[in-house]
This record gives structure tokens, sequence and C-alpha cells, in this order.
């Protein structure tokens, strides 16, 4: 859900106008809405560029892998799967929370890959490999917007249990 209709919702459900503190936030939102708009451009049109840069990452520090084991199968399954990250940061960048990745992408994640055959600690390894690849493509500015989407994917696979939400940059526990 947008802060946007997050803050409606909150004020209506209290019979009330956004407070002074809602409006500036909604206010900070749509000042840096162009902001979040040019990032998430940046992560698509280079989706495909992070990926494959990611995967050689990966596979220099994890050779042996069932996604480079020869399968084409499965390295085009997890190939697949890491651009769809990409696509859901991006998702979370335009929404400025992490909503999109809770609702779309966390839940069951971790249990998918468990009973595909594919180690928790190697997918981890390639969301740090996806993540390096975008601090390198985006500016810094821009990628410490990207950053903490990353490390909330990164978490809900180290941490089982319910997905922490970014607020503001910072993580709620």
């Amino acid at each position: 859900m947008s802060i946007v209709k997050q803050l409606i919702i909150n004020a209506d459900e209290e019979l009330r106008y956004p407070s002074l503190s809602e409006i500036n936030l909604l206010q900070n939102f749509c000042q840096t809405g162009a902001n979040r708009i040019r990032i998430a451009r940046i992560l698509a049109d280079n989706e495909t560029r992070l990926v494959q840069r990611g995967s050689r990452r990966f596979w220099k520090r994890r050779p042996i892998t069932p996604s480079n084991s020869g399968n084409m199968r499965k390295t085009n399954s997890c190939q697949r799967d890491q651009g769809w990250y990409i696509r859901l940061i991006a998702y979370c960048v335009l929404a400025g929370n992490s909503q999109p990745l809770d609702e779309i992408g966390i839940e069951g994640m971790r249990e998918m890959y468990q009973s595909l055959g594919i180690p928790l600690g190697n997918w981890v390894e390639a969301l740090i490999c996806l993540k390096e690849e975008a601090i390198a493509l985006l500016e810094n500015e821009d990628a410490v917007e990207v950053i903490p989407y990353f490390d909330h994917i990164i978490q809900a696979l180290v941490n089982p249990g319910p997905p922490y939400r970014i607020n503001d940059g910072w993580a709620e526990y």
C-alpha cells in the first residue's frame, strides 16, 4: 500500500484530518517522487545487466551450486528469480516502503527455495551479489534508497518469522 493510501486510511479510521506530521510526510513523499521514479527506471533498464553481473560474482564465490551445475533450467530459474526481486525492489522504491516485497515477494519465499533444494545460504549470497552490483551501478545517494530493500529480502531468508517493515529507511522489528 502506498504511503498516501495508508495515511488516508489511518486518518479516516480515526475520523480526523491528517495531522501536520502526516502532511509533512506526504509532502516529502511527493517531493522525492521524481527521484524514486528515476531510481526505479535505472533498475528496470539495467535488470539484465545486474542479474548477469551478479550471477558471475556469485559463481566466483560459490562455483559449486545447483544453479551452476550445467542444468540450464535451474540456472535460468534462479536468474529469473533474481530479476523478479530487482523488479520488486523497484516497486518498493516507487512506493517508498517495503510493502510490495511483503505482499508479493516475501511470503513463502524461504519455504519455496528449501522445497526446490536450493541452499538458502547460496540464495542469500546471490542476493548480496545483486546488491553489490546495484550499489556499483547507482550513485551513492541512489544506492542508499535501494540497500534497505535488498537487506529486507536477505533478512527474510536468514531470519524466519514475520518480515520487518522499512519506514523512512529504518527497519522496525
